[in-house]
């Protein structure tokens, strides 16, 4: 089984997932890019079951776009968020894929929030894109 391992900068917190993710996917809405800093955010979704969480985490919850709730979990040192779980998709664990720091981390294969994406932005021609 793959094991990987997200963290945050100062490595005090870390996430470490022991199967595949169930996907990975692109978010162009307004939230990701304030918390990213950037102009999407990607991220990849893990069953609950198959992560393992340590460190102290602080959380923040904020109310996504569409109404549903999001709860993001950060390293009360650096900052960095490690993981987040949406109220809307029970079970499921989500990870910043930057966290992972790894080049042969999986590609995202769905686009979210497009109607908020920076016209400059080019997607791989096999993407799924999703309202």
């Amino acid at each position: 089984m793959p094991q990987r391992v997200a963290t945050c900068s100062c490595r005090q917190l870390m996430l470490r997932a022991t199967r595949d993710p169930l996907r990975v996917s692109i978010c162009h809405c307004n939230a990701c890019q304030r918390r990213t800093g950037s102009v999407f955010g990607v991220q990849a979704r893990f069953r609950e079951e198959d992560v393992v969480i340590r460190g102290n985490a602080t959380a923040y919850v904020r109310k996504g776009d569409t109404g549903g709730t999001g709860t993001f979990y950060f390293c009360p040192v650096c900052g960095a968020t490690v993981y987040y779980r949406l109220d809307s998709v029970q079970g499921q664990v989500g990870v910043p894929v930057g966290g992972f720091s790894r080049a042969d981390f999986p590609a995202p294969s769905i686009s979210v929030f497009e109607e908020c994406m920076h016209p400059w932005v080019r997607l791989p021609d096999d993407i799924e894109h999703m309202d």
